[in-house]
């Protein structure tokens, strides 16, 4: 019993629970913004279930294809394939299953355009920025940021049936937040991504450019993030909370640029995953007051 549901939790563990959590909520809030009324329970659910099994499919291919390197790294070491507590056919099998299953009971129970951005976002990942981008550029997240970004996408599509301009604001919203998230994860871990020849940002270019960049993207990041009340899809009470949450980002990129310290790029990379929860609910709230 107790070997089953070790095998289970090692199956659940390539589907990277914790990255899908923000997406989905990333994704549903997001239905809020398309239709401030409420998209109905059930395209809710349903919604959440295949993009659970779209992005969890994705990470499960994403373990298969990483699973030497992984090895070789202390943070990834212990992951199921990489350490061999799942054979690597099972696991990709495992991940394309899920692809499969998603796209299809999205496009059954939500609709096809929803469907066709769930699948888009999962071939990306994995074609565009697994396989392609991340072994021969240090620009891999910037590039490969737009398959993290489609969850907005699939929301707002799930919610209207359709995507209008104004959709493009919460997806740019999470592709310019995604390279200053990610380069403070990779300013902790870059002896690992050295070791294993993977050309990040920090590797390639050194910490000091990192930290830069880093700034660079918060400033143009709170400037994305001012666009939807320009453009009248959202209101003061959003702008507000987007500029407190904004200073906040920018402040702790501006503290690791003047004080670098393994200690300030973990805080920054922690404070940027509650910066995007709190804006995509900022924005579900402002629609629907």
């Amino acid at each position: 019993m107790r070997a089953a549901i070790a095998t289970a939790n090692d199956y659940v563990t390539l589907t990277k629970p914790r990255i899908i959590s923000l997406l989905l909520l990333t994704c549903v809030a997001t239905m809020f913004v398309a239709d401030p009324s409420g998209p109905a329970l059930s395209v809710i659910l349903w919604t959440m279930l295949g993009g659970y099994l779209a992005a969890g499919g994705a990470g499960a291919i994403n373990h298969y294809i990483e699973r030497e390197p992984d090895a070789r790294m202390e943070r990834t070491a212990g992951r199921p394939l990489a350490s061999g507590r799942i054979e690597p056919r099972r696991g990709l099998l495992f991940g394309s299953g899920l692809g499969v299953v998603a796209v299809a009971q999205l496009a059954i129970t939500v609709n096809a355009l929803t469907a066709a951005l769930a699948a888009a976002g999962l071939l990306g990942y994995v074609f565009v920025y697994t396989l392609w981008l991340k072994p021969r550029t240090p620009q891999n997240i910037v590039f490969g940021g737009a398959a993290g970004a489609m969850p907005p996408l699939v929301g707002w599509a799930a919610a209207t049936g359709a995507l209008s301009l104004q959709a493009l604001w919460p997806f740019a919203i999470v592709f310019f937040w995604t390279p200053p998230h990610f380069w403070a994860l990779s300013l902790l871990i870059s002896d690992d991504y050295a070791r294993t020849g993977v050309p990040m940002l920090p590797v390639v270019r050194g910490e000091t450019t990192t930290r830069h960049q880093i700034v660079a993207y918060a400033f143009l990041l709170v400037g994305v993030t001012v666009g939807p009340v320009i453009t009248g899809l959202l209101g003061t009470a959003y702008l507000a909370a987007a500029l407190a949450l904004g200073a906040g980002f920018v402040g702790l990129s501006l503290v690791l640029l003047a004080r670098p310290s393994r200690a300030a790029a973990r805080r920054l990379y922690l404070s940027s995953l509650a910066y995007l929860a709190l804006l995509f609910c900022a924005m579900a709230l402002d629609r629907a007051l």
